[in-house]
Protein backbone atom coordinates (compact mmCIF):
# COMPACT_ATOMS: atom_id res chain seq x y z
CA UNK A 1 0.00 0.00 0.00
CA UNK A 2 1.30 3.46 -0.90
CA UNK A 3 2.23 5.80 1.95
CA UNK A 4 -0.37 8.52 2.51
CA UNK A 5 0.77 11.74 0.83
CA UNK A 6 1.27 14.79 3.00
CA UNK A 7 -0.35 17.30 0.62
CA UNK A 8 -3.47 17.37 -1.51
CA UNK A 9 -2.38 19.90 -4.14
CA UNK A 10 0.82 21.67 -5.07
CA UNK A 11 0.06 24.79 -7.13
CA UNK A 12 2.85 26.32 -9.23
CA UNK A 13 3.19 28.92 -11.97
CA UNK A 14 2.06 32.50 -12.44
CA UNK A 15 1.77 34.77 -9.39
CA UNK A 16 1.03 38.48 -9.12
CA UNK A 17 -1.27 41.12 -7.71
CA UNK A 18 -4.27 42.78 -9.38
CA UNK A 19 -5.11 46.48 -9.07
CA UNK A 20 -8.78 47.06 -9.85
CA UNK A 21 -10.20 50.60 -10.09
CA UNK A 22 -13.68 50.66 -8.55
CA UNK A 23 -15.86 52.45 -11.12
CA UNK A 24 -18.99 54.20 -9.93
CA UNK A 25 -22.33 52.46 -10.44
CA UNK A 26 -23.54 55.57 -12.29
CA UNK A 27 -21.03 54.77 -15.04
CA UNK A 28 -23.04 51.67 -16.02
CA UNK A 29 -24.24 53.02 -19.36
CA UNK A 30 -21.24 55.15 -20.33
CA UNK A 31 -19.46 53.76 -23.43
CA UNK A 32 -15.91 52.68 -22.70
CA UNK A 33 -14.42 55.03 -25.30
CA UNK A 34 -16.11 57.96 -23.51
CA UNK A 35 -15.24 56.74 -20.03
CA UNK A 36 -11.52 56.43 -20.86
CA UNK A 37 -11.25 59.25 -23.40
CA UNK A 38 -7.71 60.74 -23.64
CA UNK A 39 -7.42 63.93 -21.60
CA UNK A 40 -10.59 63.22 -19.61
CA UNK A 41 -10.63 62.79 -15.82
CA UNK A 42 -12.80 59.86 -14.68
CA UNK A 43 -13.55 59.75 -10.96
CA UNK A 44 -13.60 56.31 -9.28
CA UNK A 45 -14.76 55.10 -5.86
CA UNK A 46 -11.49 53.49 -4.85
CA UNK A 47 -8.97 50.82 -5.75
CA UNK A 48 -9.32 47.13 -4.95
CA UNK A 49 -6.19 45.04 -4.46
CA UNK A 50 -6.40 41.29 -4.88
CA UNK A 51 -3.89 38.54 -5.40
CA UNK A 52 -3.69 37.38 -9.00
CA UNK A 53 -2.56 34.38 -10.97
CA UNK A 54 -3.15 30.69 -10.59
CA UNK A 55 -0.83 30.27 -7.60
CA UNK A 56 -2.71 32.71 -5.37
CA UNK A 57 -6.24 32.33 -6.69
CA UNK A 58 -6.44 28.56 -6.99
CA UNK A 59 -4.21 28.06 -3.95
CA UNK A 60 -6.27 30.26 -1.61
CA UNK A 61 -9.54 28.73 -2.81
CA UNK A 62 -8.19 25.21 -2.19
CA UNK A 63 -7.15 26.27 1.32
CA UNK A 64 -10.62 27.71 1.86
CA UNK A 65 -12.05 24.34 0.80
CA UNK A 66 -10.01 22.64 3.56
CA UNK A 67 -7.32 21.14 1.30
CA UNK A 68 -3.63 20.80 2.22
CA UNK A 69 -1.85 23.03 -0.28
CA UNK A 70 1.67 24.16 -1.12
CA UNK A 71 2.26 27.18 -3.37
CA UNK A 72 5.30 27.52 -5.64
CA UNK A 73 5.90 30.89 -7.31
CA UNK A 74 8.05 34.04 -7.41
CA UNK A 75 7.74 37.62 -6.22
CA UNK A 76 10.18 40.49 -6.24
CA UNK A 77 11.56 42.10 -3.09
CA UNK A 78 9.44 45.19 -3.60
CA UNK A 79 6.29 46.77 -2.17
CA UNK A 80 3.86 44.54 -4.07
CA UNK A 81 5.94 41.44 -3.38
CA UNK A 82 5.77 42.12 0.34
CA UNK A 83 1.99 42.53 0.09
CA UNK A 84 1.73 39.09 -1.52
CA UNK A 85 4.02 37.53 1.10
CA UNK A 86 2.07 39.08 3.98
CA UNK A 87 -1.24 38.03 2.45
CA UNK A 88 -0.18 34.41 1.98
CA UNK A 89 1.48 34.23 5.39
CA UNK A 90 -1.86 35.25 6.88
CA UNK A 91 -3.30 32.04 5.41
CA UNK A 92 -0.14 30.03 6.32
CA UNK A 93 0.61 29.10 2.69
CA UNK A 94 3.63 31.31 1.89
CA UNK A 95 6.35 28.70 2.52
CA UNK A 96 7.05 27.90 -1.15
CA UNK A 97 7.01 31.48 -2.45
CA UNK A 98 10.50 32.77 -3.30
CA UNK A 99 11.23 36.50 -3.03
CA UNK A 100 13.91 37.57 -5.52
CA UNK A 101 16.08 40.58 -4.60
CA UNK A 102 16.66 41.87 -8.14
CA UNK A 103 13.33 41.29 -9.90
CA UNK A 104 9.94 42.98 -9.90
CA UNK A 105 6.64 41.50 -8.77
CA UNK A 106 4.04 40.85 -11.45
CA UNK A 107 0.96 43.05 -11.39
CA UNK A 108 -2.11 43.60 -13.48
CA UNK A 109 -4.37 46.63 -13.84
CA UNK A 110 -7.88 45.37 -14.43
CA UNK A 111 -10.14 47.90 -16.17
CA UNK A 112 -13.70 46.69 -15.56
CA UNK A 113 -16.39 49.39 -15.74
CA UNK A 114 -19.94 48.14 -15.02
CA UNK A 115 -21.41 46.25 -17.96
CA UNK A 116 -18.11 46.07 -19.87
CA UNK A 117 -15.87 43.03 -20.33
CA UNK A 118 -12.57 43.35 -18.48
CA UNK A 119 -9.43 44.86 -20.01
CA UNK A 120 -6.10 43.68 -18.57
CA UNK A 121 -2.84 45.61 -18.47
CA UNK A 122 -0.30 43.04 -17.28
CA UNK A 123 3.34 43.34 -16.21
CA UNK A 124 4.65 39.76 -15.87
CA UNK A 125 7.63 40.77 -13.72
CA UNK A 126 9.63 37.85 -12.32
CA UNK A 127 7.26 35.33 -13.92
CA UNK A 128 9.38 35.87 -17.02
CA UNK A 129 12.27 34.10 -15.29
CA UNK A 130 10.24 31.46 -13.41
CA UNK A 131 11.50 28.07 -14.57
CA UNK A 132 11.48 24.38 -13.82
CA UNK A 133 14.45 24.90 -11.48
CA UNK A 134 12.17 26.95 -9.18
CA UNK A 135 9.82 24.00 -8.64
CA UNK A 136 10.33 21.83 -5.57
CA UNK A 137 10.08 18.24 -6.82
CA UNK A 138 10.42 16.81 -3.31
CA UNK A 139 7.26 18.62 -2.32
CA UNK A 140 5.62 17.59 -5.59
CA UNK A 141 6.25 13.92 -4.79
CA UNK A 142 4.37 14.38 -1.51
CA UNK A 143 1.32 15.84 -3.31
CA UNK A 144 -1.66 14.01 -4.74
CA UNK A 145 -2.13 16.60 -7.50
CA UNK A 146 0.34 18.97 -9.16
CA UNK A 147 -1.56 21.95 -10.63
CA UNK A 148 0.34 24.28 -12.98
CA UNK A 149 -0.96 27.48 -14.48
CA UNK A 150 -0.56 29.97 -17.27
CA UNK A 151 2.27 28.66 -19.48
CA UNK A 152 1.46 31.26 -22.19
CA UNK A 153 2.66 33.90 -19.68
CA UNK A 154 5.70 31.94 -18.44
CA UNK A 155 8.48 32.46 -20.98
CA UNK A 156 10.70 29.56 -19.94
CA UNK A 157 7.85 27.14 -20.45
CA UNK A 158 6.99 28.09 -24.04
CA UNK A 159 10.41 28.87 -25.57
CA UNK A 160 12.31 26.05 -27.30
CA UNK A 161 9.05 24.42 -28.37
CA UNK A 162 7.85 24.07 -24.80
CA UNK A 163 10.64 21.68 -23.77
CA UNK A 164 10.55 22.74 -20.09
CA UNK A 165 6.78 22.31 -19.92
CA UNK A 166 7.01 18.87 -21.47
CA UNK A 167 9.87 17.90 -19.14
CA UNK A 168 8.01 19.21 -16.08
CA UNK A 169 4.86 17.21 -16.76
CA UNK A 170 6.65 14.03 -17.78
CA UNK A 171 8.75 14.10 -14.59
CA UNK A 172 5.64 14.75 -12.48
CA UNK A 173 4.04 11.67 -14.01
CA UNK A 174 7.15 9.61 -13.24
CA UNK A 175 6.82 10.67 -9.58
CA UNK A 176 3.31 9.23 -9.49
CA UNK A 177 1.57 12.59 -9.19
CA UNK A 178 -1.72 13.50 -10.89
CA UNK A 179 -0.98 16.41 -13.24
CA UNK A 180 -3.34 19.32 -13.79
CA UNK A 181 -2.95 22.24 -16.22
CA UNK A 182 -4.62 25.62 -16.61
CA UNK A 183 -4.10 28.16 -19.40
CA UNK A 184 -4.33 31.90 -19.97
CA UNK A 185 -4.74 34.12 -23.00
CA UNK A 186 -1.43 35.62 -24.18
CA UNK A 187 -1.05 39.19 -25.33
CA UNK A 188 -1.47 38.96 -29.15
CA UNK A 189 1.69 41.07 -29.54
CA UNK A 190 3.78 39.01 -27.12
CA UNK A 191 6.34 36.31 -27.81
CA UNK A 192 4.04 33.75 -26.21
CA UNK A 193 1.33 34.30 -28.80
CA UNK A 194 3.63 33.41 -31.70
CA UNK A 195 4.57 29.90 -30.56
CA UNK A 196 3.38 26.75 -32.24
CA UNK A 197 1.00 25.98 -29.39
CA UNK A 198 -0.74 23.02 -31.05
CA UNK A 199 2.67 21.33 -31.37
CA UNK A 200 3.54 22.15 -27.75
CA UNK A 201 0.21 20.82 -26.50
CA UNK A 202 0.59 17.61 -28.46
CA UNK A 203 3.83 16.99 -26.52
CA UNK A 204 2.45 17.97 -23.11
CA UNK A 205 -1.13 16.67 -23.07
CA UNK A 206 -0.18 12.96 -23.07
CA UNK A 207 1.29 13.73 -19.61
CA UNK A 208 -1.69 15.84 -18.47
CA UNK A 209 -4.35 14.07 -16.42
CA UNK A 210 -6.63 17.03 -15.70
CA UNK A 211 -6.98 20.05 -18.00
CA UNK A 212 -9.07 23.09 -16.94
CA UNK A 213 -8.85 25.87 -19.58
CA UNK A 214 -11.53 28.35 -20.58
CA UNK A 215 -13.09 27.89 -24.01
CA UNK A 216 -11.43 31.08 -25.31
CA UNK A 217 -8.01 29.98 -24.09
CA UNK A 218 -8.30 26.51 -25.59
CA UNK A 219 -9.65 27.82 -28.89
CA UNK A 220 -6.84 30.39 -29.06
CA UNK A 221 -4.18 27.77 -28.36
CA UNK A 222 -5.44 24.89 -30.50
CA UNK A 223 -7.39 26.60 -33.31
CA UNK A 224 -5.95 30.13 -33.61
CA UNK A 225 -7.43 30.85 -37.04
CA UNK A 226 -10.90 29.83 -35.85
CA UNK A 227 -10.42 31.89 -32.69
CA UNK A 228 -9.67 35.05 -34.68
CA UNK A 229 -12.55 34.36 -37.08
CA UNK A 230 -15.05 34.04 -34.23
CA UNK A 231 -13.62 37.04 -32.38
CA UNK A 232 -14.00 39.17 -35.52
CA UNK A 233 -17.57 37.97 -36.04
CA UNK A 234 -18.44 38.79 -32.43
CA UNK A 235 -17.06 42.33 -32.85
CA UNK A 236 -18.01 44.22 -29.66
CA UNK A 237 -20.03 41.29 -28.29
CA UNK A 238 -18.87 38.43 -26.08
CA UNK A 239 -17.25 35.87 -28.38
CA UNK A 240 -18.32 33.00 -26.09
CA UNK A 241 -21.84 33.42 -27.46
CA UNK A 242 -20.54 32.90 -31.01
CA UNK A 243 -18.69 29.61 -30.46
CA UNK A 244 -20.72 26.77 -32.03
CA UNK A 245 -21.51 23.65 -30.04
CA UNK A 246 -19.80 21.59 -32.75
CA UNK A 247 -16.53 23.45 -32.12
CA UNK A 248 -16.80 22.85 -28.37
CA UNK A 249 -17.41 19.14 -28.90
CA UNK A 250 -14.58 18.90 -31.42
CA UNK A 251 -12.10 20.53 -29.02
CA UNK A 252 -13.25 18.29 -26.19
CA UNK A 253 -12.83 15.12 -28.23
CA UNK A 254 -9.43 16.27 -29.50
CA UNK A 255 -8.11 16.88 -25.96
CA UNK A 256 -9.17 13.42 -24.82
CA UNK A 257 -7.63 11.82 -27.91
CA UNK A 258 -4.33 13.61 -27.13
CA UNK A 259 -4.16 11.96 -23.71
CA UNK A 260 -6.08 14.19 -21.29
CA UNK A 261 -8.11 12.07 -18.87
CA UNK A 262 -10.41 14.80 -17.51
CA UNK A 263 -11.20 18.06 -19.32
CA UNK A 264 -13.12 20.85 -17.59
CA UNK A 265 -13.99 23.48 -20.19
CA UNK A 266 -14.97 26.74 -18.49
CA UNK A 267 -17.43 28.89 -20.44
CA UNK A 268 -18.43 31.77 -18.12
CA UNK A 269 -22.16 32.53 -18.54
CA UNK A 270 -22.57 29.43 -20.73
CA UNK A 271 -21.59 27.24 -17.80
CA UNK A 272 -19.03 24.46 -18.24
CA UNK A 273 -18.49 21.22 -20.13
CA UNK A 274 -16.84 18.06 -18.86
CA UNK A 275 -15.19 15.53 -21.19
CA UNK A 276 -13.42 12.42 -19.89
CA UNK A 277 -11.48 9.39 -21.09
CA UNK A 278 -10.37 6.50 -18.89
CA UNK A 279 -9.71 7.85 -15.35
CA UNK A 280 -8.28 4.60 -13.93
CA UNK A 281 -4.69 5.88 -14.06
CA UNK A 282 -5.72 9.07 -12.25
CA UNK A 283 -7.05 7.00 -9.34
CA UNK A 284 -3.88 4.94 -9.13
CA UNK A 285 -1.45 7.87 -9.11
CA UNK A 286 -3.31 10.20 -6.78
CA UNK A 287 -4.74 7.67 -4.33
CA UNK A 288 -8.11 8.95 -5.48
CA UNK A 289 -11.48 7.26 -5.24
CA UNK A 290 -13.27 8.23 -8.46
CA UNK A 291 -15.98 5.79 -9.53
CA UNK A 292 -14.72 4.75 -12.96
CA UNK A 293 -18.18 3.59 -14.08
CA UNK A 294 -19.43 7.10 -13.33
CA UNK A 295 -16.42 9.02 -14.69
CA UNK A 296 -15.16 7.09 -17.71
CA UNK A 297 -15.86 8.30 -21.25
CA UNK A 298 -18.58 10.88 -20.59
CA UNK A 299 -19.62 14.33 -21.81
CA UNK A 300 -21.61 16.57 -19.45
CA UNK A 301 -22.78 20.18 -19.46
CA UNK A 302 -23.74 22.39 -16.52
CA UNK A 303 -25.52 25.71 -16.93
CA UNK A 304 -24.01 28.70 -15.17
CA UNK A 305 -25.50 29.41 -11.77
CA UNK A 306 -27.58 32.63 -11.72
CA UNK A 307 -25.71 35.73 -10.59
CA UNK A 308 -27.23 38.28 -8.21
CA UNK A 309 -26.13 41.62 -9.74
CA UNK A 310 -26.53 43.39 -6.40
CA UNK A 311 -23.87 41.14 -4.86
CA UNK A 312 -21.39 41.40 -7.73
CA UNK A 313 -17.96 42.71 -6.66
CA UNK A 314 -15.13 41.29 -8.73
CA UNK A 315 -14.76 38.89 -11.68
CA UNK A 316 -11.01 38.37 -11.35
CA UNK A 317 -10.05 34.79 -10.54
CA UNK A 318 -13.44 33.19 -11.16
CA UNK A 319 -11.96 30.55 -13.45
CA UNK A 320 -9.20 29.77 -10.96
CA UNK A 321 -11.76 29.35 -8.19
CA UNK A 322 -13.85 27.07 -10.38
CA UNK A 323 -10.74 24.95 -10.99
CA UNK A 324 -10.03 24.79 -7.25
CA UNK A 325 -13.55 23.55 -6.52
CA UNK A 326 -13.32 20.99 -9.31
CA UNK A 327 -10.02 19.62 -7.98
CA UNK A 328 -11.45 19.53 -4.46
CA UNK A 329 -14.47 17.55 -5.67
CA UNK A 330 -12.14 15.06 -7.38
CA UNK A 331 -10.11 14.71 -4.17
CA UNK A 332 -13.36 14.13 -2.28
CA UNK A 333 -14.35 11.34 -4.69
CA UNK A 334 -17.47 13.15 -5.90
CA UNK A 335 -19.37 12.07 -8.99
CA UNK A 336 -18.60 13.69 -12.33
CA UNK A 337 -21.97 15.45 -12.30
CA UNK A 338 -21.53 16.93 -8.83
CA UNK A 339 -17.89 17.88 -9.52
CA UNK A 340 -19.03 19.90 -12.51
CA UNK A 341 -21.64 21.65 -10.38
CA UNK A 342 -19.08 22.48 -7.70
CA UNK A 343 -16.94 24.17 -10.37
CA UNK A 344 -19.83 26.26 -11.66
CA UNK A 345 -21.13 27.33 -8.26
CA UNK A 346 -17.64 28.26 -7.00
CA UNK A 347 -16.98 30.33 -10.13
CA UNK A 348 -20.26 32.17 -9.52
CA UNK A 349 -19.50 32.69 -5.81
CA UNK A 350 -16.11 34.20 -6.67
CA UNK A 351 -17.96 37.11 -8.29
CA UNK A 352 -19.22 38.12 -4.84
CA UNK A 353 -15.74 38.42 -3.29
CA UNK A 354 -13.02 41.02 -2.94
CA UNK A 355 -11.18 39.02 -0.28
CA UNK A 356 -11.62 35.44 -1.45
CA UNK A 357 -10.46 33.74 1.72
CA UNK A 358 -12.78 35.75 3.95
CA UNK A 359 -15.81 36.05 1.67
CA UNK A 360 -15.90 32.89 -0.49
CA UNK A 361 -18.58 30.41 0.54
CA UNK A 362 -17.32 27.35 2.37
CA UNK A 363 -17.34 23.84 0.92
CA UNK A 364 -20.20 22.92 3.23
CA UNK A 365 -22.26 25.90 2.07
CA UNK A 366 -21.77 24.97 -1.60
CA UNK A 367 -22.67 21.36 -0.82
CA UNK A 368 -25.92 22.48 0.78
CA UNK A 369 -26.83 24.64 -2.22
CA UNK A 370 -26.09 21.82 -4.66
CA UNK A 371 -28.16 19.40 -2.58
CA UNK A 372 -31.10 21.83 -2.50
CA UNK A 373 -31.02 23.06 -6.11
CA UNK A 374 -29.95 19.91 -7.97
CA UNK A 375 -30.89 16.88 -5.93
Amino acid sequence: MNKEKELDVMVAGYLGIDLIPDFKKTQQNVPLHDLLKPGKLTEIDGLQLSLGGVVANTGIALKKFNKRVYLNGLTGNDFMGRIIQDWLERYQIATGIKMLPHASTAFGIVIAPPGVDRIFLESPGCNEIFSKSDIDFKVMQQSKIFHFGYPPLLKNFFVNNGNQLHSLFSEAQQLGVVTSLDLSLPDPQSEGSHCDWPAIMKKVLPFTDIFVPSIEELLNIMMPEEYHRIAAAADENDMIDFIPLETIQSLGSQMISLGVKILLLKMAHRGAYLFTGDVSAVNEKGDLQLDTENWNHITLHCDAYPVDPDRFKNASGAGDTAAAAFLTAILEGESAFRSLHYACIAGRNNLYCNDMYQELDSWESMTNEINITVF
